[in-house]
C-alpha cells in the first residue's frame, strides 16, 4: 500500500479528457502538498499534449503501467463511466488511494465490491460529489443544522430539489484536445443492475450520472435516510420523484434545457422560514452556491460565501485526507446509499409505470 501520511502526495491522473483536465488536473497541479507525477491516457497524442501543458513528468499508455509506479500514492480516475469501476478496482488492488468521478459504479453490487476492496487495504476512497465541498453548500448545511437544532424556524415541512441543467461547459477553456478516436480495450462493467430491463439500461446510466449529484447533496444536508414513495421517469426530459424524510416530504423535479442558464438548487421550507441554495454551472470557477435564509418577521439574509471552486476544494480535501488518514467527505462507503436510492427509484418507477 502506498503510504503518504505527512508527506507530499504523489498523484497519478488516469484520463486526460476535458473534465479530467479542467476540473481535476488543473487543480491538483496547484496544490502545494502534492505533486502530479504521472498521467495515463490511452490516446497517445492527447496524453503528450496534456502532460506538456500541465507539467506532468511521466506519461503512461495505460493505467496498468501507471499503477506500477512507486512514486504514485493516489490516483484520480476520470475515464468513461462504464470503465470507472474496473479501473478503481485495479487501483485499490495496487494499494493506491482513489478519487474517482461519479458515479462510482452502476449498481449497488458493483459499488459494494469497490468499498470492500478499499476497506480491506485501509485506503482512502473518495467519490467526486464535489458539491459537498462547495463553500455555499457547507454554509447552507451550517445554517440548516442551527435552525433544526434551535427550533427557531419551526419544523421542516417540505424540501424541494431541482436540477434544470442548461449550459454545462460555459465557454470552458484551459485544456488541450485532439481528434483521436476514443480507444477500445478497457474493461467495462454493465451500466445497469441485472434486474433492470435491458432497454432501460442507457437511460438508467444517464440518470445516475447526472442526478445522483442531487441525491448525494440531499443526504449531505440532512444526514439521514430517505425512502422512495413515487417516481415518474417515463419521460427522458422532465422527471418527478417523491421521497419521504420521515417528518417531511422531498420533491425532486429534474429536467434539461437548451438555455445558457444553469438552474440547480435546494429549497428547505420551515414553518417560519425558508433556506435556499442555488448552484451555478459546475465548470464555472470561483462561483460558489448562493445561500439565502428568510425568517418570519425578520426578512431575508444572504450570508457572504468565500469565492472558491468546489472542484479545487475537493482536490485539496483529497490530498489532506491521504496525508492525514482522514475520512473523505464524499467517501465510497457513504456513496453506497446513493446507489441504493437510485436503484430504489427505478424499482419504484417500474412498479408504477
Amino acid at each position: 500500500m502506498a503510504e503518504a501520511k505527512g508527506k507530499r502526495v504523489g498523484i497519478g491522473m488516469i484520463g486526460a479528457g476535458i473534465v479530467g483536465q479542467v476540473a481535476h488536473l488543473s487543480n491538483f497541479v496547484q496544490i502545494a502538498e502534492c505533486d502530479v507525477v504521472a498521467l495515463a491516457e490511452l490516446r497517445p497524442e492527447l496524453g503528450r499534449l496534456a502532460a506538456a501543458k500541465f507539467g506532468v513528468p511521466k506519461i503512461y499508455a495505460s493505467h496498468h503501467e501507471l499503477l506500477r509506479d512507486e512514486a504514485v500514492d493516489a490516483v484520480v480516475v476520470v475515464t468513461r463511466r462504464a470503465a470507472t469501476g474496473p479501473v478503481v478496482l485495479d487501483a485499490l488492488a495496487a494499494g493506491k488511494h482513489v478519487l474517482s468521478e461519479k458515479p462510482m459504479a452502476h449498481s449497488l453490487a458493483q459499488a459494494t465490491r469497490l468499498v470492500d476492496a478499499a476497506a480491506s487495504r485501509g485506503l482512502r476512497y473518495a467519490v467526486g460529489y464535489m458539491k459537498r465541498h462547495d463553500a455555499g453548500a457547507q454554509q447552507a448545511k451550517r445554517l440548516l443544522d442551527e435552525a433544526t437544532a434551535g427550533g427557531q424556524l419551526g419544523r421542516v415541512v417540505l424540501v424541494r430539489i431541482y436540477c434544470h441543467g442548461g449550459e454545462f461547459a460555459c465557454a470552458t477553456d484551459g485544456y488541450v484536445m485532439t481528434d483521436e478516436a476514443r480507444p477500445e480495450g478497457l474493461a467495462l462493467w454493465p451500466v445497469a443492475p441485472d434486474w433492470l430491463p435491458p432497454e432501460l439500461a442507457e437511460d438508467y446510466a444517464w440518470f445516475l450520472n447526472v442526478y445522483s449529484h442531487d441525491l448525494n447533496l440531499l443526504r449531505y444536508l440532512f444526514d439521514q435516510p430517505f425512502a422512495v414513495r413515487a417516481a415518474d421517469l417515463s419521460r427522458r426530459n422532465g422527471r418527478v420523484i417523491l421521497l419521504d424524510g420521515g417528518t417531511f416530504p422531498v420533491v425532486l423535479d429534474l429536467a434539461e434545457t437548451k438555455t445558457e442558464e444553469w438552474r440547480e438548487g435546494v429549497e428547505v421550507v420551515f414553518e417560519r422560514g425558508r433556506l435556499a441554495l442555488g448552484f451555478a454551472s459546475p465548470m464555472l470557477r470561483n462561483q460558489p452556491a448562493r445561500v439565502s435564509l428568510a425568517r418570519a418577521g425578520e426578512g431575508r439574509i444572504e450570508p457572504a460565501v468565500e469565492w472558491s471552486w468546489s472542484f479545487r476544494r475537493q482536490a485539496e480535501a483529497f490530498v489532506r485526507d491521504v496525508r492525514t488518514g482522514g475520512v473523505p467527505l464524499a467517501s465510497g462507503a457513504d456513496s453506497l446509499e446513493d446507489m441504493r436510492l437510485v436503484e430504489e427509484i427505478w424499482r419504484c418507477h417500474l412498479r408504477d409505470r
